[in-house]
């Protein structure tokens, strides 16, 4: 029993411990949730997620299961993400003016020109809400591609493009705070910055996190829910008031079960999807091309040229070891939008029908963009390698 035991740990350890593994088991359950809704038995598959509760709606709380994931289990995920952010700007790559400077730079543009080129096709159309959708960039992915090129990769590289998505994902909560909330409920508002209140009393009074923190956490959560602000918002709150010498005990407990649980359900319930029967031509509009062309072209676009700016105007360096052509493929894969961009098309639109065509459009550009950035730096790190 024992002998098993040690064999599966020897499997399954380095499994969960390879960057690549996150993104192929999302690609798996993608495929997987596509092939699903598209049998003949596949409205069962969509009821399912949509099944629910008439008493958790009276309580206010999610009701059908497709809200638990994306208000409930995904706050988890901004929890994680928020104290990766914290840390950064602490002892991270974001701890200073000057290592910050070209991947915040480098964030801002990839966020802003997706951003305009989904407006220049969208203007005057019922789909404008959608504009931060291409502006996103998936962590687990993009690092995966990565991961999968090896050496070919240098290490500078691949820090400067997890600090480019860490901006990027603080970039997308302040957007989804911002601009895809309901109206604002002033007096849960009022209760949410009353729990933050005693968050801060208990971290001034050096308290570890313990049962406590739970139960603020708990009703942080549900006041935000309530008050018209995204409830995932709360994730991010939180993880900014962990205490920074217990980040990475918290970070190291949540890091398999957000990559390896609430990530592969997200993906399992946000893309069943049944395709029209013209799909083909269900991708050929605005809010598609707005999409594609966002996450394709204006991320490596605006990521390069503002990160060429700032090395121009001599307010940042490029990473060591790193040209502008590998440069040029980091910023193709910050073009795989996936979960953040899965998840604001969720809360652009209401209609099915036009969340459907954009979660198509940003799994097509998504994985255009894998291989777009997956060749780029495999042919031109392969180039640099034999020049030295």
């Amino acid at each position: 029993m024992k002998k098993t035991k040690g064999t599966l740990e020897k499997i399954i350890l380095p499994l969960i411990n390879d960057n690549r593994s996150v993104g192929v088991l999302l690609l798996l359950c993608t495929c997987c949730s596509l092939l699903i809704a598209n049998l003949p038995a596949g409205a069962a598959y969509l009821d399912f997620w949509a099944s629910g509760s008439d008493l958790l709606h009276r309580l206010h709380l999610p009701h059908t299961l497709h809200h638990f994931i994306n208000d409930g289990l995904m706050t988890i995920f901004f929890f994680l993400a928020g104290m990766e952010i914290k840390s950064e700007l602490k002892t991270g790559a974001l701890a200073s003016a000057k290592s910050a400077a070209l991947p915040v730079a480098a964030a801002i543009g990839g966020m802003l020109v997706p951003a305009l080129f989904f407006t220049l096709f969208n203007k005057g159309t019922d789909f404008i809400g959608g504009w931060a959708i291409p502006a996103s960039t998936d962590i687990a992915f993009s690092l995966g591609v990565a991961a999968l090129l090896g050496k070919r990769v240098p290490v500078a590289l691949k820090v400067f493009l997890t600090a480019l998505a860490i901006i990027d994902d603080l970039g997308a909560i302040i957007i989804i705070a911002l601009f895809y909330g309901e109206p604002v409920k002033l007096l849960f508002l009022l209760l949410a910055a009353l729990a933050v209140l005693a968050f801060w009393y208990l971290n001034k009074r050096k308290r570890s996190f313990n049962w406590l923190h739970l139960l603020l956490a708990l009703m942080l959560w549900y006041f935000v829910y309530n008050s018209g602000i995204h409830a995932t918002v709360a994730g991010v709150i939180v993880a900014f008031m962990v205490p920074q010498n217990q980040l990475p005990r918290f970070q190291h407990a949540l890091h398999h079960p957000v990559n390896f649980l609430v990530m592969p359900v997200f993906a399992l319930a946000n893309t069943a999807i049944i395709f029209p029967e013209q799909a083909a031509q269900a991708l050929n509009n605005s809010l598609s091309w707005g999409i594609m062309l966002g996450l394709v072209a204006g991320k490596p676009v605006g990521i390069f040229i503002s990160s060429w700016l700032m090395i121009r105007n001599k307010l940042a360096v490029l990473p060591a070891g790193v040209n502008y052509r590998q440069l040029a493929g980091a910023g193709m894969l910050a073009g795989i939008g996936f979960t953040m961009s899965i998840f604001v098309a969720t809360l652009a639109f209401s209609d099915v029908m036009a969340q459907d065509i954009a979660k198509m459009a940003v799994l097509a550009a998504s994985f255009l963009s894998m291989i777009l950035g997956f060749t780029w730096l495999r042919f031109f790190s392969h180039q640099t390698q034999r020049r030295r």
